[in-house]
């Protein structure tokens, strides 16, 4: 029934009241998504031919989602159309988890809510790999699993052991992945700007 009238608004273009907010809310899990997989607009431009001023104005919610922006935008992000449109499960109470793979690391999504802090597990398979520190809006908390990690935050290079956490605000060039080669598990908390995780102790990290 929902995505019956889902590919009703489509073809016809008129709205109600509950598909307005879905509609809503496209944006916002848009530029989530993109930002968590740390890929830039021209990159996502060129993997789906569509410009970046249309995606601009996609994820300020300028621009309306049709069938034939969201079919290459969830071919690029590897995810179902459900999940860009946060389609409701039908009868099915198990959470479907869809990872997100990008070079040697998985990214599983613990939360489905558009906007807000955003969950995530993140698995690196291991192997060597050059710091590449980015910066992009947001704030960022991380937890150790398993494994070694390296951060790289600004000037400092340090080592997060399992049952260590790291917090830092992500517009500061910053890179992590395997401190020694081997697999690692993590867990990531990233919201907006301003919002922090809020701990009751934290560990002291070792400096490399």
């Amino acid at each position: 029934m929902y995505r019956q009238r889902f590919l009703l608004l489509w073809q016809t273009g008129r709205v109600d009241g509950e598909l307005e907010g879905v509609l809503a809310a496209v944006g916002p899990r848009l530029r989530e998504l993109r930002r968590r997989r740390r890929t830039t607009l021209a990159d996502l431009s060129a993997a789906t031919g569509i410009s970046v001023s249309t995606l601009s104005r996609l994820e300020s919610g300028q621009r309306r989602p049709t069938l034939e922006l969201l079919l290459p935008l969830a071919r690029a992000h590897g995810v179902q159309i459900d999940e860009l449109v946060g389609a409701p499960q039908t009868g099915d109470p198990r959470v479907h988890l869809r990872p997100i793979r990008r070079n040697d690391m998985t990214m599983v999504p613990l939360t489905r809510r558009a906007g807000g802090v955003q969950a995530y597990k993140l698995i690196f398979a291991g192997g060597r790999s050059t710091p590449d520190p980015k910066t992009h809006e947001g704030y960022e908390w991380m937890y150790v699993l398993n494994g070694r990690v390296r951060v790289v935050l600004g000037d400092r290079d340090f080592v997060l052991e399992p049952g260590e956490a790291a917090e830092f605000d992500t517009r500061v060039p910053h890179w992590f992945g395997t401190a020694d080669g081997r697999p690692v598990e993590m867990l990531s908390l990233f919201g907006p700007q301003g919002e922090r995780a809020h701990l009751r102790a934290r560990s002291v990290t070792r400096e490399r």
